[in-house]
């Protein structure tokens, strides 16, 4: 049986350094995670706790903890948060391992691969259904409100993408704005409600959210890009998905806009078999029309639209941290 791989010993060094400042509280997070996600069933246990072990960095929870660090300070509220936001998390990556029939998450089988789609799709409610819980346990109503609306924003970006999926013509515009809505949305929602239950006034809340925001659509753009050039050791999951789904992504929005007219329509036509063995000679246009450096290049731009979100913020360590995370998330290679 496949065994769960811990991150790299460069990626794990990295994260350590980042999660320093907020280590006590995370350690809080997974023991939060551990007493919550659990069932008196045998087989249903095996499950979920199958499931609960594909978060891997953890980085939304340390976004929500930074950002009410960098914003105030922590309180109870703030480590129940981040285990809600995890499941969250983890809810969408259960159900998009079904979208993507994808086979393979941090080097082991997914769910549906070693179950099946409805036990996927069911995990993935589980999740969800207990992440709202969890919130409502909070003081006030604004925790509920907030992850509500956030992840009914994400439902609806990933239905735009599956609408999108053969969509030879997407536009850039329109790709920003889809991973905006299934990727970024969550990441703002973490550093709004760090910063709003540390005690931040609105102007800072909405400076704290942007930064997630920004942050998150620079994260799914080399996720895309990590999908396509990336290495299926590095990454411990399946790639190349997007390419099976015929799914455009900015390198691909970028090479159909800029390659030569007369070679358009057979690079359509590559990217219209999806097919896994098309790949190598699809990424070979990509580089050829610096497509991959396009959208990495992109992927820099709101990293520094991130980081400008803090620059009224006072000065300290998570500060800082939040910074270095914004740098982190675009050098990455997993």
């Amino acid at each position: 049986m496949s065994q769960i791989r811990e991150p790299s010993a460069d990626l794990k060094q990295v994260l350590s350094t980042l999660y320093g400042s907020i280590q006590p509280e995370l350690c809080q997070v997974e023991d939060v995670l551990s007493g919550e996600l659990s069932s008196s069933y045998p087989k249903v246990e095996e499950i979920v706790r199958h499931g609960t072990r594909f978060g891997g960095k953890r980085l939304r929870p340390a976004l929500l903890l930074l950002a009410g660090q960098a914003s105030g300070s922590l309180s109870k509220a703030h480590v129940t948060l981040a285990a809600v936001v995890e499941m969250i998390h983890l809810a969408t990556l259960v159900h998009d391992d079904v979208l993507d029939e994808a086979t393979i998450r941090r080097h082991v089988d997914t769910v549906n691969a070693r179950w099946n789609n409805e036990t996927s799709v069911l995990l993935g409610d589980f999740l969800f259904t207990h992440a709202f819980y969890l919130a409502s346990t909070t003081e006030s109503t604004y925790a509920c409100r907030t992850i509500g609306r956030a992840t009914n924003i994400v439902c609806e970006g990933e239905l735009r993408q599956t609408t999108t999926c053969g969509d030879l013509q997407l536009s850039e515009e329109n790709y920003l704005e889809i991973v905006e809505a299934k990727t970024a949305e969550l990441c703002a929602c973490c550093c709004q409600l760090g910063a709003y239950y540390a005690g931040a006034n609105p102007e800072t809340v909405k400076r704290v959210s942007d930064f997630g925001r920004n942050l998150g659509i620079a994260f799914q753009i080399v996720d895309d890009l990590l999908d396509l050039e990336g290495s299926e050791e590095m990454t411990g999951k399946s790639l190349g998905t997007d390419l099976t789904k015929c799914k455009l992504t900015l390198p691909l929005i970028h090479a159909r806009d800029n390659i030569s007219p007369e070679k358009r329509q057979y690079f359509l036509e590559l990217m219209r078999r999806s097919n896994h063995s098309e790949r190598a000679e699809i990424l070979n246009v990509l580089v050829e029309l610096d497509s991959p450096a396009y959208a990495h290049g992109q992927a820099q731009l709101y990293v520094d639209r991130a980081t400008a979100c803090l620059f009224q913020l006072e000065e300290s360590p998570a500060k800082d941290t939040l910074q270095a995370m914004a740098d982190f998330v675009v050098s990455r290679n997993a």
